[in-house]
């Protein structure tokens, strides 16, 4: 079972075990709420996704093996299932037997940047795709093992391009190979005095190429922007050769072209380093939690606190349904102690405010605090115990989905982005499709939702979706949720404000950039990759596209 565990689940719930039991408490709440029959559906020996045979040519298995090491070809079941998908609620559900799982015909491993680039023009000379591989924690099919027209499709995990190049403490810069996990990242910068403060959900996993292909943002965006903000250059590798951009400061050389890489989810080329703008580690650090009655009022805050120049480095609001969740998964007297204090305060939908505030001394946070405060003026007050759970808990929810999926729950998220005129629309009009999507045979879906990411015009909304899973159609019940979700956001926000645009996004793409848009990008891909070969089905529409 640990084996079928490392292949098949998340991989967060071996890294936090603690946090990967479903409490009864929540088992209870979720049958009154959604109707949820107790079931156990675990991983099951006969229930794993087979593994076909690889089918990458010998003759170019000795080739790819010349340039990395024939160590470094993995075409062993185990490996290649590890590498076949992300951790998306299709993925994992694939890897658990359900539908059809794209699996990678081997998994190549190079080095370093130079070995990267001779492996992608190999593969460009021998027709076979390559899907680029850190962290393996998308969310939308981004790295999805699909051949395109391909007989054969590789894995390229860049596991090895594990280095700190260099750290220029007087420019604030430092240069990371694009396999670097995150955690790693802090750690080595931690060295220095210097933080990155880029603490996504996928943190404990992700890695520094992956936040660059994806254009990734963080918790704590508010105070040190999205990661897209912290690239000052970044290399690439291309089947035409190597490429680096970013040399200066600030240029007026023509377009951004750094732009054009971030965010290019390896359709254009594989990021091999990437050079990034550091921060002094902050001495000091204070969360708390504020409640506010009601969406409106909770939304409004946030935006005065945004516009205003405010807010904390973490600000986020959840809605009277992810304040629900929250409070029942906690559980415990504490939980109804804090309902019965709200409760006697008058309010009635409380909406969870959490604000972190960081700084390089105790007086600037306390100043930081104190003008936060003035405009919270009307919120309840919960104090430090609740903003320190939730940074306690703030990577916990990927541990919680495998027990989830386990007890027979669908649990997927989704997110998108609005100007603040538009963001309750937004808000009402998704809940609205997922709901009236997932209802159905007595399920009734839960639809939590969140702001975490703000900025003077508008803000991101992140959705979390918990419903029974439906045991006769489980692939097709979430992609008829995702399409309806979908198909309201493109008439009022953005496809994607972090997740990208893998395989999921790239059907509604056009509704965004525009059909002039899309021939921009395969005019770009039609350069940097002719024979097509890098993540096919990608960030570009096309006909492997189809929502998934």
């Amino acid at each position: 079972m640990d084996h079928l565990d490392h292949l098949v689940r998340s991989g967060w719930t071996r890294a936090g075990a603690a946090d990967a039991d479903l409490p009864a408490h929540a088992s209870r709440w979720l049958a009154a709420r959604t109707g949820l029959r107790p079931a156990s559906t675990p991983v099951a020996p006969g229930s794993v996704a087979p593994v076909p045979d690889s089918a990458l040519p010998a003759a170019v298995r000795a080739v790819l093996g010349s340039i990395v090491g024939a160590e470094h070809v993995l075409v062993e079941s185990p490996d290649r299932l590890a590498r076949a998908g992300g951790l998306s609620y299709l993925d994992l559900l694939r890897r658990r037997g359900a539908g059809d799982l794209a699996v990678p015909d081997a998994v190549v491993v190079p080095a370093d940047p130079a070995e990267v680039v001779r492996v992608l023009a190999a593969c460009a000379e021998h027709g076979v795709a390559v899907v680029p591989f850190g962290g393996g924690t998308s969310v939308v099919g981004g790295v999805s093992a699909l051949r395109g027209g391909f007989d054969s499709v590789i894995a390229l995990d860049l596991a090895r391009l594990d280095r700190l190049v260099s750290v220029d403490p007087v420019s604030r810069l430092a240069v990371f190979q694009a396999g670097v996990p995150a955690p790693v990242a802090e750690r080595l910068l931690a060295r220095h005095g210097f933080t990155l403060g880029h603490f996504p959900q996928s943190y404990e996993r992700a890695t520094i190429g992956g936040f660059a292909a994806t254009r990734s943002s963080g918790q704590a965006s508010a105070g040190y922007g999205r990661f897209e903000d912290m690239v000052a250059g970044v290399r690439v590798a291309t089947p035409r050769g190597d490429w680096r951009l970013g040399t200066a400061p600030a240029s007026a050389a023509g377009p951004d072209l750094r732009r054009l890489v971030v965010g290019s989810e390896g359709a254009f080329g594989v990021i091999t380093e990437v050079t990034l703008r550091v921060r002094p580690k902050p001495v000091v650090s204070r969360h708390e939690g504020f409640v506010l009655d009601g969406w409106e009022a909770g939304a409004e805050a946030v935006r005065a606190l945004t516009q205003e120049d405010v807010r904390g480095a973490v600000t986020r609001l959840s809605d009277p349904e992810e304040t629900e969740v929250g409070f029942t998964m906690n559980g415990g007297w504490k939980t109804r102690a804090v309902r019965a204090y709200l409760r006697a305060r008058g309010v009635r939908e409380p909406c969870l405010l959490v604000i972190g505030w960081e700084a390089s001394s105790a007086a600037a946070l306390r100043a930081k605090r104190a003008a936060t405060l003035k405009v919270l003026r009307g919120a309840v007050r919960l104090g430090r115990p609740v903003g320190e759970a939730w940074r306690r808990g703030r990577f916990s929810g990927p541990r919680q989905r495998d027990a989830l999926m386990d007890a027979g729950v669908c649990v997927e998220t989704l997110e998108t982005a609005a100007h603040w005129s538009g963001l309750s629309a937004l808000r009402t009009a998704v809940t609205a499709a997922l709901t009236g999507s997932l209802t159905r045979d007595g399920r009734r879906p839960v639809v939590a939702c969140h702001i975490s990411h703000t900025y003077e015009t508008g803000a991101s909304l992140y959705f979390t979706v918990l419903v029974p899973r439906d045991p006769a159609d489980p692939v097709g019940q979430w992609q008829r949720a995702k399409h309806a979700a979908s198909t309201a956001i493109t008439t009022l926000g953005t496809i994607t404000h972090h997740h990208a645009v893998g395989v999921d996004h790239a059907p509604y793409l056009s509704a965004e950039i525009g059909d002039l848009g899309v021939d921009v990008l395969r005019a770009v891909k039609a350069e940097l990759d002719p024979a097509g070969v890098l993540n096919p089905g990608k960030l570009i529409p096309g006909p492997a596209t189809a929502p998934r």
